[in-house]
């Protein structure tokens, strides 16, 4: 039977130019076809580390898909590796890592295929089906939607492309997604509300007894949903100012401003210093999830109370266990050392954002120390196995115990976005053609043909450094106009490419 329509139409939608947008008609690169063109790092006495890499792109290329007729998606993608599913978190932080692979693939437009089937309320589903374009979810299912992500996906691309022109194009299709939260994803003191596949987090002991895990909301209000709205919010609004929009979302400000009051006076527990669910009847959650580390990233602890949270990080009672860190508090009852999934296993798209946080508070060598840990968890696995999974042990050397293989998917992060970011150091702001190197490693390392901006490649060699204080001795280039800024352990100096 045919269903009234309940469509409360949102201003923006109309300017989704994904919705009508021409159907992309090009083959497929392989990766045989691509390798040469991509990235080229290398880092002495660490070659497991580079084979690592490159299994990560021959599988990313392995798993690009053309979209099928009449589902409509619009643009060639690189598969979520896990049901034949787009999912919306994953593909936000697939194009994270798949950005530096740019140059022969346009990985972000894997993204255009959920503006694509964005409803003209602002809805977008979490989870579409590749061979129809069907949503899974009713759009009130309060499993049908999140992470809201999106636009952090967006402005990372934005940072390192420079592209202003999806920059206009993306930004209403993600004010109307904002807003749609907003209007049916919130609780009458503005707070958000998620549920275990909405928060991507399915089986973490979150709720009460007697709501489902997985799919009940549990009259809470959801951590790091509330979080994600403020970073949404933030990122929102620094979109608005670069393209003369910021008239349009003045609410966002007042929105963000008042979350962020919400959730250091409601969702803190000065006692444990944490940030934690808060239940209908006003008492916190007892479970100290990772998810509460999306604070970092929205920026949204004050000054006195970040060294207090970040602290939990260091015990080893809680995620400072022997593969960091695990998405469970290792304290917790549920806890478990196989990982179990979200309850204790290491997630490669949780550590990044926890990784993005800590950089935005200024927490760099810790950021380091827990960048490095990761890796080496992650590639050690893969000189046992041979391939890279959905998610890691906490405890051991080991893939988790529920954990599929040749993820790739959001598993591409550890061994080429934090192996650039965090264990090279390099970050690009292609916005202010600047380029930071941070060198921390002794062993001679860098990278040739790193992509930065549409056409820019540089080679980028440090030579071996016998301590860490030593004046790093660089060789670089750089086919366009750079600003390389060298840090090292009691020294900075730029250096002018191009």
């Amino acid at each position: 039977m045919d269903f009234y329509d309940t469509y409360v139409r949102n201003a923006f939608v109309p300017e989704n130019f994904f919705r009508s947008a021409p159907v992309e008609e090009r083959a497929l690169p392989t990766f045989e076809s691509s390798r040469l063109i991509l990235p080229q790092p290398f880092w002495e006495n660490h070659a497991a580390v580079i084979d690592c890499y490159w299994k990560t792109w021959e599988l990313a290329f392995k798993n690009l898909r053309r979209p099928v007729a009449g589902s409509g998606f619009v643009a060639n993608y690189l598969d979520t590796a896990f049901n034949d599913h787009l999912f919306m978190w994953d593909s936000a932080f697939i194009v994270l890592f798949a950005r530096y692979g740019q140059r022969a693939f346009n990985f972000q437009r894997t993204l255009d295929n959920l503006y694509a089937r964005q409803h003209p309320d602002g809805f977008i589903c979490r989870e579409i089906r590749e061979a129809d374009g069907q949503d899974r979810f009713h759009r009130f299912d309060p499993a049908s939607t999140g992470p809201n992500i999106l636009p952090w996906a967006e402005w990372e691309y934005f940072l390192n492309l420079g592209d202003g022109e999806r920059l206009a194009r993306v930004f209403p299709v993600l004010v109307a997604y904002h807003q749609w939260l907003r209007t049916y994803r919130t609780w009458p003191d503005g707070s958000y509300w998620s549920s275990g596949w909405g928060c991507g987090m399915d089986n973490q002991p979150r709720l009460l007894a007697g709501y489902s895990p997985a799919l009940s909301h549990g009259h809470q209000s959801w951590v790091d949903t509330c979080f994600q709205q403020i970073l949404s919010a933030r990122i929102l609004l620094k979109m608005a100012e670069v393209l003369g929009r910021s008239a349009e979302v003045a609410d966002l400000k007042s929105e963000m401003d008042r979350l962020i009051r919400f959730v250091n006076e409601h969702l803190w527990d000065e006692e444990s210093t944490f940030y934690f669910d808060r239940r209908a009847d006003g008492s916190l959650s007892d479970v100290k999830t990772i998810g509460a580390f999306w604070a970092l990233l929205a920026e949204a602890v004050p000054a006195t109370r970040l060294e207090k949270f970040i602290r939990h990080l260091r015990n080893p009672a809680e995620f400072n266990r022997p593969h960091r860190v695990p998405t469970l508090s290792a304290d917790h009852p549920q806890y478990h050392p196989d990982g179990d999934y979200w309850q204790g296993s290491v997630w490669a798209p949780t550590n990044y954002m926890l990784l993005r946080g800590l950089s935005q508070v200024g927490a760099e060598a810790l950021a380091h120390e827990i960048a490095l840990n990761h890796l080496q968890q992650v590639v050690q696995v893969f000189e046992q196995t041979g391939t890279l999974w959905e998610n890691y042990a906490p405890e051991s050397s080991a893939p988790g115990n529920i954990a599929k293989k040749d993820f790739v998917g959001w598993t591409g992060l550890p061994p080429v976005a934090v192996l650039f970011e965090y264990i090279l150091g390099l970050k690009p702001i292609v916005t202010e053609t600047k380029l930071t190197w941070t060198v921390r490693l002794l062993e001679e390392h860098g990278v040739s043909q790193y992509s930065f901006g549409p056409t820019g490649s540089l080679d980028l060699h440090c030579a071996a450094r016998s301590a860490s204080t030593q004046k790093p001795v660089i060789t670089a280039s750089s086919t366009v106009p750079v600003k390389l800024e060298i840090r090292w352990e009691g020294g900075v100096e730029s250096l002018e490419l191009g």
